[in-house]
C-alpha cells in the first residue's frame, strides 16, 4: 500500500481540498493537509475553456510539474483522461507519475463501462503505483432510473480493472451512501462534499473513506471577489480575510 493510499483510512476520512493554481495549492497546503488533489473546472475555467471537453491536457501537465515535488501528495482530476484511447490515457498517467503525482481521477461521463475498465487497466499497467480513483457519473449526470443498480455495476467493473478508489459524485442520501460502503468492502469510497448533504463527521460515521471538495473552493473564491467588489463599489470595505502581497507573494 502507497503511502498515499493508506490515508483513506475507515474512520479517518481523507479531507481532500481541491486547488486550481499553484498559490492555491499551496495555500491548501500550509493549512496542514497531507495531500492536494486539482479541480478540473478550475483549471478549465482558468484557461478559458469548458470543464469536461478534453481540452485541459497541456494545462493539467504543467500544473502537476510544478507541484508534483512539492512536500504534499498531489492527487489530479484528469477528466476521463482526455482521450478516448486507453493508450493515450496511460500515457498521460505515466508522465503525470513521472513529476510526482500519486494518484488520478478518471471519470466515466456514463459512457461504456468497459472503455472506462480498459482506460483504469491501461493506466495500472503503465504506472503501477499511481492511485486510481475511478469515478463514475450514474449519480451526477442523472436523472436515471436505477442508479444504485448501474453505480454497482460499473464499479464492479472498475475494481476488476484495478481500480484503488471509488468515487461518486452526487451520491449524498446516507442510507444510499452506507449500502455502497457495505457494498464495496475495502474499496475506499469516495464522495463530493455538498454544502446541503452530510458533514465530514457524519460521512465519517457512515464509512466513507473520502470526501472531495471538487470545484466548490474555486467557485467559492470567484463568489468572494464578487462580493468584494460590490462592496467596493457601494461605499463598504471588504470583509472576510484578505491575504497580504507579501504573503501571496511567498506562495512561489
Amino acid at each position: 500500500m502507497t503511502a498515499f493510499a493508506a490515508l483513506h483510512r475507515p474512520g479517518a476520512p481523507l479531507l481532500l481540498p481541491n486547488a486550481w493554481d499553484h498559490a492555491s495549492a499551496r495555500l491548501l497546503a500550509a493549512q496542514g493537509f497531507a495531500a492536494i488533489g486539482t479541480t478540473s473546472l478550475g483549471v478549465a475555467a482558468a484557461a478559458g475553456v469548458p470543464d469536461g471537453a478534453a481540452a485541459t491536457r497541456d494545462e493539467t501537465l504543467r500544473l502537476a510539474l510544478g507541484l508534483g515535488s512539492d512536500p504534499f501528495a498531489l492527487s489530479v482530476d484528469a477528466e476521463d483522461g482526455f482521450s478516448d484511447d486507453p493508450a493515450e490515457v496511460a500515457a498521460f498517467a505515466r508522465e503525470l507519475w513521472a513529476v510526482g503525482v500519486v494518484g488520478i481521477n478518471l471519470e466515466d461521463r456514463l459512457g461504456p463501462a468497459d472503455r472506462h475498465a480498459e482506460k483504469i487497466a491501461a493506466v495500472k499497467a503503465a504506472a503501477p503505483g499511481l492511485f486510481v480513483n475511478a469515478r463514475t457519473d450514474t449519480y451526477w449526470l442523472g436523472p436515471h432510473d436505477r442508479p444504485h443498480g448501474e453505480t454497482l455495476a460499473r464499479l464492479d467493473a472498475y475494481r476488476r480493472a484495478g481500480a484503488d478508489g471509488a468515487f461518486v459524485p452526487g451520491l449524498t442520501d446516507p442510507t444510499a451512501i452506507a449500502a455502497l460502503v457495505r457494498t464495496l468492502g475495502d474499496l475506499p469510497l469516495n464522495v463530493l462534499y455538498s454544502p446541503t448533504g452530510p458533514t465530514v463527521p457524519q460521512l465519517t460515521d457512515l464509512g466513507v473513506r473520502r470526501v472531495s471538495l471538487g470545484s466548490l473552493l474555486y467557485r467559492r473564491a470567484l463568489g468572494a471577489a464578487v462580493e468584494a467588489l460590490a462592496g467596493i463599489r457601494a461605499g463598504r470595505a471588504p470583509r472576510g480575510t484578505t491575504p497580504a502581497y507579501g504573503d501571496v507573494q511567498a506562495l512561489a
